[in-house]
């Protein structure tokens, strides 16, 4: 086995095609398959299925597939580490974030990387938690930020913080009465309510809240676009429960909303940052690890992001 047949065997993967992958790699497809065999041969064990729709991974070759990706990841870092000519980190570090976490923290964590480490070039990926989570444990991403402390346990987590979640409407909503400073869960429930479908991380926080109570929220819609959900509530058709960094840069598009806390019930949405255990990541995502958790601090602690509690320490 050498390592021209792993890349092969991972860009067959990623692909899902020996044409598109031989595409690709920029040899006939004929020479592809046969370094196909030669490592299947090597492994001893069939690494692909293949039909007419295109080739997917056996249990073995998803196990290889995993183990590939981090070896090849490692042996790049390592080629880049050793061609620099200075000591700092270089590379490239891909990071998972929500949609709302993005809001909050997305271009400032870009503007700290590049100013202090103009080596690494930063990879940042918006998705659902439940997305990040399917890339995270199949290591294509270096950092992910999420919102449960058990997902995979072969993996560091470090708590971030805490952060509530408050009911939203714009500030001529007729919904709730101009007089009213805050709202309780029941008359939340009441309200037409446009929420994240089921596996978003709001939504399961949520749901666990209103089954404690046996409440059955109105719920008129479900999206799991954050902009989409934004600009529904906006233009009138129902309220939304979300935490604050979800409208963190609503100002700047000249829409203004109305914060209102539950009075009965402080619902909070935790944040962890997983990665690989410390002595599998390179100095690269160790920088950026670092620099994520600073930039969180100086938001909050400068009352840029509001509705937050900063945590600290491994989970």
């Amino acid at each position: 086995m050498d390592l021209r047949q792993l890349r092969y065997f991972v860009s067959i993967v990623d692909n899902g095609s020996m044409n598109k992958a031989s595409r690709q790699l920029y040899i006939a497809q004929a020479a592809l398959s046969q370094q196909l065999a030669k490592l299947e041969s090597e492994v001893g064990k069939l690494l692909l299925h293949r039909s007419a729709k295109g080739v997917t991974p056996t249990e073995n070759g998803l196990a290889l597939y995993h183990h590939a990706r981090f070896m090849l990841r490692q042996l790049d870092q390592a080629l880049s580490v050793a061609r620099q000519e200075t000591g700092e980190a270089q590379g490239m570090v891909s990071v998972g974030l929500s949609p709302s976490t993005l809001s909050a923290i997305g271009l400032p964590l870009v503007e700290r990387v590049r100013e202090r480490h103009p080596n690494i070039l930063l990879n940042v990926i918006e998705g659902l938690s439940g997305h990040l989570t399917h890339m995270m444990r199949r290591r294509q991403l270096d950092l992910a930020v999420l919102f449960n402390s058990d997902l995979m346990s072969d993996l560091d987590a470090i708590t971030l913080l805490d952060e509530e979640m408050f009911l939203l409407l714009p500030t001529s909503s007729p919904l709730v009465a101009q007089r009213r400073k805050t709202i309780s869960i029941a008359e939340a429930a009441r309200l037409p309510l446009v929420l994240p479908t089921g596996t978003h991380g709001v939504r399961q926080r949520l749901t666990t809240e209103f089954n404690q109570r046996n409440l059955i929220p109105n719920i008129v819609a479900e999206i799991d676009s954050v902009s989409l959900l934004l600009r529904c509530v906006y233009a009138g058709i129902a309220a939304t429960i979300e935490p604050l960094s979800a409208i963190q840069h609503e100002a700047s598009s000249g829409r203004h909303w109305r914060v209102l806390p539950i009075s009965d019930a402080r619902i909070l949405r935790r944040s962890y940052l997983y990665s690989l255990p410390s002595d599998m990541i390179t100095p690269a995502v160790s920088a950026v690890s670092i620099e994520l958790q600073k930039t969180l601090t100086d938001l909050v602690e400068s009352n840029e992001w509001r509705g937050v509690q900063l945590l600290a320490g491994k989970v």
